[in-house]
């Protein structure tokens, strides 16, 4: 690796760590909250009449936890250390918006009794985001158009 590009990596890294240490300082999150909103949320919705269906594939939850861990801890402290594809993991599974409804509510829900509000507000604010996004990707693949519904949302 040239001197050139480690250098630049180098510095990626730390405006990284920047960004991670003021979502900290902002919100209050921690992994510790990260990886408690995450264990709570889908056992939940490993129990939810409509959303515990789409779940019911998956194999090793431990490992699937870990991987969601990962992937909140990008989102909203920008950690950089989920990678993956979730948009491609989830349109196979023909969700529609009743899902994207019903997985907020419950994500809402649960961001609110395990967090504080600045925290909890992030989550559900990226939440939100996510949801329309796969919700609009799904209808597209379907052949249908989808508006966001879920960010305006109070």
């Amino acid at each position: 690796m040239s001197d050139r590009l480690k250098a630049e990596r180098e510095a990626a890294a730390a405006r990284r760590n920047l960004l991670t240490q003021d979502a900290i300082e902002r919100t209050g999150i921690t992994e510790e909250m990260i990886a408690e909103l995450v264990t709570r949320f889908y056992g939940r919705v490993r129990e939810d009449a409509l959303l515990g269906r789409v779940f019911a594939v998956v194999q090793n939850w431990d490992e699937h936890l870990a991987k969601l861990g990962d992937f909140w801890s990008s989102v909203v402290l920008m950690s950089g250390r989920y990678h993956g594809s979730p948009m491609r993991a989830h349109l196979p599974l023909g969700l529609v918006g009743d899902h994207f409804d019903r997985w907020l509510d419950l994500f809402e829900q649960t961001a609110r009794d395990v967090c504080p509000p600045a925290a909890a507000a992030l989550f559900i604010d990226k939440a939100r985001r996510i949801a329309d996004s796969f919700e609009m990707a799904s209808a597209t693949v379907a052949g249908r158009i989808a508006s966001p519904r879920h960010v305006l949302r109070s």
